[in-house]
């Protein structure tokens, strides 16, 4: 059986096209004619290909390349070998990412699992629930009494919209989402088995053991937001929940009751951040970054990977270790230790 080719480019590229798209200095202009119909690393290349390399440390892989076309920093204009097609850019990388947007926009934002258009007459749309026209809800989706869904938005197989939640225009949720007690805006996508809405963590200790503390507030997602698969957000407490615009969330991340997340922060797989964390504008975490309750973490700040968060981060720093303290800190203190177990080693064999 043939392989199947889950991504078809759209349509192809000329180089001259790429140069315009990108703002690339195309160094030959004899070769703008050159096509580009797909996409490959620098270590495969091929006849038809665009690659790209990034850094002096990749400057190698130019000696055995072959492509159509090369996206480099200028200062690897001269290392690229004949005969193809370079296109200089301080950043080819980024330059790189929008060809491939371009080639496959399937990719970048998910299209309907089953191909339907319109509402799929086996999806359940709850009496007063609002389906803008050109919005899609595949086969099995649930939409609950006075949903909102608007125009451009896919309702992915089996997901569920609880009632009264709002989801704005060209969004995405995928198979198995559960979404309840939330807000959505424009533009965000949301993939496969996320569960936003439920319960925050909140028990109190009485006489019988642990009580429920209701959490009676909501989810807000702002725009462009990304959710990775099977990640949870808790509705908030009291106050809500909020996902700050174009911030970017990972797989399998856990955040609490009441949290809130300002603008394009980037949180990776398997973070967890507990109930009332306030993070600024642009935070970075790392893999793995444990918060401790009613942190703050200051705009622009970064965590690395595995970092356990105790303490309010100023902005701008960047911390590490478990407990987290200032990276330059962390880095000193795990030398010295590392000296001193050298020196007992030595010492034991003197």
């Amino acid at each position: 059986m043939k392989e199947p080719a889950f991504f078809v480019p759209a349509r192809r590229f000329e180089v001259g096209e790429i140069a315009a798209l990108t703002g690339a200095r195309l160094t030959d202009a004899s070769r703008e004619k050159t096509v580009i119909s797909r996409v490959a690393p620098v270590s495969e290349g091929g006849e038809d290909a665009l690659v790209f390399v990034d850094g002096k440390r990749n400057a190698a892989k130019l000696d055995t390349l072959r492509a159509a076309a090369l996206l480099c920093p200028e200062d690897l204009v001269e290392s690229a070998p004949a005969g193809i097609a370079v296109l200089a850019t301080p950043k080819p990388q980024h330059a790189f990412a929008m060809v491939v947007r371009l080639l496959f926009p399937q990719a970048a934002r998910p299209q309907p699992v089953t191909g339907e258009t319109g509402v799929s007459p086996q999806a359940v749309i709850a009496p007063g629930a609002l389906v803008e026209e050109g919005a899609v809800i595949e086969a099995g989706a649930v939409i609950g009494t006075g949903a909102a869904i608007g125009r451009g938005t896919i309702i992915a197989p089996n997901a569920v919209i609880g009632a009264g939640c709002s989801i704005g225009r060209d969004s995405y949720v995928g198979p198995g989402v559960t979404l309840q007690y939330a807000i959505v805006g424009d533009r965000v996508i949301i993939h496969p088995g996320a569960q936003i809405g439920q319960d925050g963590f909140g028990f109190l200790l009485g006489p019988k053991g642990f009580e429920k503390n209701p959490q009676i507030g909501r989810v807000i997602i702002q725009d462009d937001v990304e959710i990775g698969a099977n990640t949870a957000i808790d509705r908030g407490a009291l106050s809500d929940t909020v996902i700050g615009e174009g911030t970017k969330i990972d797989n399998l991340v856990q955040i609490g009751h009441n949290v809130h997340t300002g603008r394009r922060c980037v949180i990776a797989g398997h973070s967890g951040i507990s109930g009332s964390v306030t993070l600024g504008d642009y935070v970075m975490l790392g893999g793995q970054v444990g918060i401790a309750d009613h942190v703050t973490i200051g705009d622009r700040a970064q965590l690395a990977a595995s970092s356990g968060v105790m303490d309010d981060v100023p902005p701008g720093e960047r911390w590490a270790g478990s407990p987290a303290r200032p990276m330059r800190q962390a880095f000193r203190e795990i030398a010295a230790l590392r000296s001193l177990v050298d020196g007992m080693r030595k010492g034991s064999k003197g």
